[in-house]
């Protein structure tokens, strides 16, 4: 898969089939959109591209958004599209300028003369340029002017799937994995850098590695202990992983903790990525560390019980 950052360094390709859209998560519904763009590609022998936007465009245009948390990162989205076969992905950076384009601007500046689009494949009710005026209905009518064909996903079609970007930020919020494993597809994931903590965990014989997120836009899950896989230095590793602010040694910041099991490495200033499999419990404050160590032991049996079956 070919990236770019902005347009600039995109050459006009003899037959584009281009998507266009945020794909925050690309979940189960994206994944519809961009196989049925893959076939429309394979069936004309054209190329496929996908065209989405960075920032997140409610980041830019709504100061009210700007405690909006997002599924994905951008190298996280590059690298999920990249695994789904995309021919082209073009990422424009998204600024107030960008969003004052009329749709026609859109249309013609962007999908016509810069990208050179002969079919659109775009989900139900998908909108477009400024003050999201632009719509399937006025794509179809016109398509003959633009000189592309245009496809909707049915209405029903997305509908059945019942998924999306915003739902999967609830489940999560609520400390639903279930739910956003079954709609994402996959297991929601956090990929961070290894920070020093107080060292508490080694005291009580349950080692921990504090995990720092360096996108602040990044949806951290409900507070609660999880079983988790986690991979560092492509290795695989089970393990249970605290989010909140510990409460049993009155602590204030909230932090990401992960204890991995059978690991015994000094892994400071490297890369984890944690993959959620299931809230075993929320956070509680317990009398003492005494308590606290007898409950990670049974945190500990439920994880492995659930890593293992």
């Amino acid at each position: 898969m070919k990236v770019y950052h902005g347009i600039t360094h995109f050459k006009q390709l003899p037959f584009a089939v281009v998507t266009s859209g945020t794909f925050d998560g690309v979940h189960i519904g994206h994944q519809k959109i961009l196989s049925r763009l893959k076939e429309v590609s394979q069936f004309y022998q054209g190329e496929s591209v996908v065209l989405t936007f960075w920032p997140h465009p409610r980041l830019v245009i709504s100061p009210d958004s700007q405690d909006l948390k997002l599924l994905s990162t951008i190298d996280e989205k590059i690298e999920m599209l990249a695994k789904l076969q995309v021919d082209h992905l073009l990422i424009i950076p998204f600024t107030k300028e960008f969003s004052q384009l009329t749709s026609e601007e859109f249309i013609n500046q962007i999908l016509v003369d810069k990208i050179g689009t002969k079919c659109l494949v775009i989900g139900h009710d998908h909108r477009f340029g400024r003050n999201r005026e632009g719509s399937f209905e006025h794509l179809q009518a016109n398509a003959s002017q633009y000189g592309f064909e245009v496809e909707e996903i049915p209405r029903q079609d997305i509908e059945a799937i019942g998924v999306s970007s915003t739902r999967i930020r609830h489940a999560l919020l609520e400390g639903n994995v279930h739910i956003s494993t079954e709609y994402l597809g996959r297991a929601y994931s956090l990929k961070g850098l290894v920070v020093k903590g107080n060292q508490l965990g080694r005291t009580i014989g349950y080692p921990t590695a504090n995990i720092r997120i360096p996108e602040p836009y990044k949806l951290i899950p409900a507070d609660g202990v999880y079983a988790v896989r986690v991979q560092h230095q492509d290795q695989w590793y089970q393990g249970m992983l605290n989010i909140g602010v510990r409460p049993t040694v009155n602590g204030t910041t909230r932090t990401i903790e992960a204890n991995l099991f059978e690991f015994d490495k000094e892994i400071y200033d490297q890369e984890l990525i944690v993959y959620f499999v299931e809230r075993l419990r929320p956070e509680q404050k317990f009398a003492g560390l005494e308590a606290l160590k007898v409950q990670l032991a049974q945190d500990k049996a439920d994880a492995i019980q659930i890593l293992t079956s």
